[in-house]
């Protein structure tokens, strides 16, 4: 069974192509489990006149956050907690999969533990920018000590065997974003593949929560905080 967890929050004009996406590529077994962050849009009307029963949506109570970045977090944590697959794919709410992503994923979970691919970088209306993410804005480079400095995962574009939820969860409290911990539980406990090929348009609208490789735009604190915060985690978990 596959999991696909998506986390939710005001994305009407996006989540129905991205829905339609997946779900072409899902067996009847499969779910796609969806956290809402409490959207006040028309987010959760549009997944619901989709009607098919694959898609599971589960509702993420708020709790007071350190900075912007925990919302989202904690809302994938929501899903992940939900989801019951022997394999789980991470998504957003606003990009859109490339025919045989699943499939090309799914191979490479035979060997590998955590899996990320490349993705094409597009504008709102799915024009191309950018035929690769990882050889345009962010060189992905697999190790540790580069990622605390410059992260460069991509949640996204990342899938993993079940197993690994016994060390990614409970995600830290504050100031780390989930892609960036999962990356980092992947390079230090398990079999991780970067998969150089883009199977995913990778939207860039005025509205995207998290810069995705853009200059960061966050105050030279926070950024020196979350990257001793980040540390102080994985240094737990390793003992």
């Amino acid at each position: 069974m596959i999991s696909v967890c998506i986390a939710t929050y005001n994305g009407e004009r996006y989540i129905g192509d991205q829905l339609t996406s997946i779900l072409s590529q899902l067996s009847d077994a499969d779910e796609i489990v969806i956290s809402d962050d409490g959207s006040t849009d028309g987010t959760l009307q549009v997944i619901k006149e989709i009607c098919d029963k694959r898609i599971k949506i589960y509702h993420h109570h708020k709790q007071k956050a350190k900075f912007d970045i925990d919302y989202a977090t904690h809302n994938y944590e929501n899903a992940l907690l939900h989801a019951k697959g022997d394999v789980i794919f991470l998504s957003d709410q606003d990009d859109v999969w490339r025919d045989g992503k699943m499939e090309q994923m799914l191979k490479e979970l035979q060997t590998y533990d955590v899996v990320m691919s490349d993705c094409m970088v597009t504008d709102e209306s799915l024009n191309i920018i950018m035929n690769s993410h990882f050889h345009g804005e962010r060189v992905f480079r697999q190790s540790i000590i580069y990622n605390v400095l410059k992260p460069s995962f991509l949640g996204c574009c990342m899938a993993f065997r079940r197993e690994v939820l016994n060390r990614l969860l409970p995600f830290p409290k504050y100031g780390c974003g989930h892609d960036l911990w999962l990356g980092l539980v992947a390079l230090r406990f398990y079999r991780f593949k970067f998969l150089d090929i883009p199977l995913i348009y990778y939207r860039r609208h005025s509205c995207t929560v998290t810069p995705g490789g853009k200059r960061e735009k966050t105050n030279l604190w926070f950024r020196l905080y979350y990257r001793i915060y980040i540390v102080k985690e994985l240094y737990r978990l390793i003992l």
